[in-house]
């Protein structure tokens, strides 16, 4: 089966690690017969300068048509001064919301060779393995209505809503079971439905399907505590479900108990499995063009990919492997604490992906 490939390298050192993750799909190619049809596309400040759009039309058709995504990263300082429709980051929300891919799905992994590169003590987060799944397509970021007004006073004012409805806690909360039952079988869905009528809304709906499913353990958790439970005892989480800004900011915080940021793959999906798969640790300007970022997390992402939009978790165990093997044999780049430039990285995967 010829799987059809979008490639988003974006900005910052997006296309210095796709070019590693591109590397190891050439391998899969030439290897072990995985077989691709392979399109690159723009998107972010590289669609701002190449198409005068940070989502142009051509890539969302692209994006529509294809089987899976990968995308590098999006952003940057050279275009935080536009207008807001025309940065970077509106072309990500837009091809998420064109797309409809409302499950995202962030794995926080300690490798056993890092342990000692997570901030917090061995015992704490040794054996560290949570998914969160972030509803990605609702919640304040989307709603409306939306901006800055002038008030009768003259003074400004800024307003969110923050909204979701039953459906859409539905499907989300469908994903993370079926995602729990492959795990423990155990799920927090984190919220604010101590002062938040939606999170109320939110906390009754997992209620009600957990019920409906059965074979849950369900638990609650106000995000405020979530966020110290993480710190404090991450290792009592398996599966946790929350809304988008929720889960921005509980993934990144979990991400950090890992060791690096470098490290860690996403995958966004939507009803059908079709998915776009990228690094969780964006376009980081201050070393793009270095050659010393660390592509191990874009590469898990094409492992990602080939697991759960192309049904080849063959390739994907294989690829998981090869990332655990190099760890062990000491290949570190600078986040990690060595000196491995980004392609010596990506050469090490491939050594080991070859010999397996």
């Amino acid at each position: 089966m010829t799987h059809n490939l979008l490639i988003l390298e974006g900005d910052g050192i997006g296309p210095e690690i796709v070019a590693e993750a591109m590397k190891v799909v050439d391998c899969l190619q030439s290897d072990y017969g995985f077989q691709a049809e392979i399109e690159h596309g723009l998107i972010g400040g590289a669609g701002v300068d190449g198409a005068g759009d940070p989502l142009p039309e051509a890539t969302l058709d692209q994006a529509k048509q294809a089987d899976a995504i990968l995308l590098g990263a999006v952003g940057g300082v050279k275009w935080d001064s536009l207008e807001r429709p025309m940065r970077p980051e509106q072309g990500l929300l837009r091809i998420r919301a064109g797309l409809d891919l409302f499950a995202n799905l962030r794995p926080a992994i300690l490798y056993p060779e890092l342990v000692d590169a997570s901030t917090l003590k061995p015992d704490v987060v040794s054996g560290l393995d949570i998914m969160i799944v972030r509803e990605l397509t609702g919640g304040i970021y989307f709603g409306q209505p939306r901006g800055i007004r002038e008030l009768e006073n003259g003074e400004k004012e800024g307003f969110n809503t923050l909204v979701y409805r039953e459906s859409e806690v539905d499907r989300i909360t469908r994903v993370a079971v079926d995602v729990a039952k492959k795990r423990s079988s155990t799920l927090c869905s984190v919220d604010k439905a101590n002062v938040l009528e939606v999170s109320e809304l939110w906390r009754n709906k997992v209620t009600e399907i957990c019920d409906e499913v059965g074979g849950i353990n369900l638990s609650h958790m106000y995000v405020d505590n979530a966020a110290m439970q993480l710190i404090r005892e991450p290792k009592q989480f398996d599966v946790i479900v929350t809304g988008n800004m929720f889960g921005d900011i509980l993934s990144d915080a979990a991400a950090m108990l890992t060791g690096s940021i470098g490290m860690l793959p996403s995958a966004s999906l939507n009803s059908d499995n079709k998915g776009m798969y990228e690094p969780i640790h964006g376009s980081a300007p201050d070393i793009a063009g270095k050659g010393i970022a660390n592509p191990l997390a874009t590469i898990l992402s094409v492992a990602m990919m080939l697991r759960y939009s192309l049904n080849e978790g063959e390739l994907a165990d294989k690829i998981e492997t090869s990332v655990r093997q190099v760890l062990a044999d000491g290949a570190r780049t600078a986040d990690l604490g060595g000196s491995m430039t980004t392609s010596e990285m990506g050469n090490a995967v491939i050594t080991v992906l070859k010999s397996n």
